[in-house]
């Protein structure tokens, strides 16, 4: 077995200095997940919806989304011990000290409340660093139906918990921006939403709020939704003020989709086809993006032909590690193996890097943060292919 030292040392020669290796610890710790000590005092949101049932840590020159209240976390390898008066702790594999991690503190803008009284955290919340994220719609129009709902969706237990409010509005998440920009240096918002009956799936109300924060704050942008059924929505985004865009398959396989997430697999894949074809000349190459969920039944090599795919379309294909989420129907289904992850993300991030699609050239969202998967540290693992001039 590899020895690592700590604190991370400087020597090129030095295991952990080995890109590649970090992102296999990285890849690691996000499908096993880390113990904490019980002395840690770190809190971490159990349940709901964003990433969840996770906390960040930075390690490595990264910041990280680690689980932490999944099944197979009670026997990760992995383990932090209590941190220092400085903030910082050992990071343990087995007896074997890695590397010191650091907790994101709490932000500043957690303590504030709008005039109404609703407390900042409700209407959005810090993700990984430096990061603002917000549901502005925390309901969905199949989430109360069992036969609708994607199975690993959790939108309406964070507000059935009193910790957010159903809607947020464009003067509530401009006030919230606008303090984390300037006390907590937040560096871009995702917005995504719960899908409303309404055919443009929510794009209406992302317009209103990226208007309302764009012209606040500046803050680039990146919106989430389902593809309207009206192409012309994503001009209207555009001019918004959104500068990249989601649109999640979550899955591939068409069984895969139907099994997962019943209602929103009604929304074909030649359709999201379709959607993104005619979005990426909007936002640009790279800037249209789409969530894969590894581990709810897509093969390693379904995956990689997707992610083949969605590039060539000139989308993002962000690879995710399934992780069951509290009070949904997977919360006990098993996350992905580092080895399965590791077999999908080493060649995608090939890929990414030969196309100049890595994530250091999103402008806003998730594949930008990247915390939610190691995806990014593979892009960095290798040299890039000459483009051709």
């Amino acid at each position: 077995m590899t020895t690592f030292t700590d604190p991370l040392p400087a020597d090129p020669s030095s295991p952990l200095a080995d890109r590649s290796l970090r992102a296999r610890i990285l890849t690691d710790l996000q499908t096993q997940g880390v113990r904490l000590a019980t002395e840690s005092g770190v809190p971490a949101r159990q349940g709901g919806a964003g990433p969840t049932d996770h906390k960040a840590l930075s390690l490595l020159g990264e910041t990280i989304m680690v689980p932490l209240y999944h099944p197979a976390t009670e026997h990760s390898p992995y383990r932090v011990g209590p941190p220092n008066g400085l903030g910082e702790a050992m990071l343990f594999r087995g007896d074997q000290r890695i590397t010191t991690v650091t907790f994101p503190r709490e932000p500043f803008f957690y303590q504030l409340k709008t005039v109404e009284g609703i407390p900042y955290r409700k209407i959005a919340t810090l993700h990984s660093q430096d990061v603002l994220a917000t549901t502005v719609l925390q309901q969905c129009v199949r989430y109360s139906n069992r036969k609708t709902r994607c199975q690993f969706c959790a939108i309406g237990e964070s507000l059935r918990a009193g910790q957010t409010i159903a809607r947020k509005t464009p003067e509530q998440l401009a006030e919230v921006a606008l303090a984390a920009q300037m006390y907590d240096g937040v560096q871009h918002l995702v917005m995504t939403t719960g899908t409303p009956p309404e055919a443009d799936r929510g794009a209406g109300v992302l317009a209103e709020c990226a208007a309302a924060v764009k012209e606040t704050t500046g803050m680039p942008l990146q919106a989430q939704c389902e593809p309207p059924d009206d192409f012309q929505w994503f001009d209207r985004l555009r001019a918004a003020g959104v500068d990249s865009l989601g649109m999640h398959l979550e899955a591939w396989q068409p069984e895969v989709r139907e099994r997962i997430m019943p209602g929103k697999a009604e929304v074909s894949l030649d359709f999201y086809r379709e959607a993104f074809a005619a979005a990426v000349p909007v936002f640009g190459r790279g800037q249209v993006s789409t969530y894969l969920l590894a581990g709810l039944g897509d093969s390693a090599g379904t995956l990689l032909r997707a992610a083949e795919e969605l590039i060539s379309l000139g989308v993002y294909p962000f690879i995710v590690p399934f992780v069951p989420v509290t009070g949904t129907p997977l919360a006990r289904h098993p996350a992905p193996s580092t080895e399965f992850l590791r077999s999908v993300l080493e060649p995608v991030g090939r890929l990414l890097r030969d196309a100049g699609m890595t994530a250091d050239t999103v402008k806003a969202g998730c594949a930008r943060c990247g915390a939610c998967s190691s995806l990014a540290s593979f892009e960095k693992s290798g040299p890039a292919k000459p483009r051709a001039a």
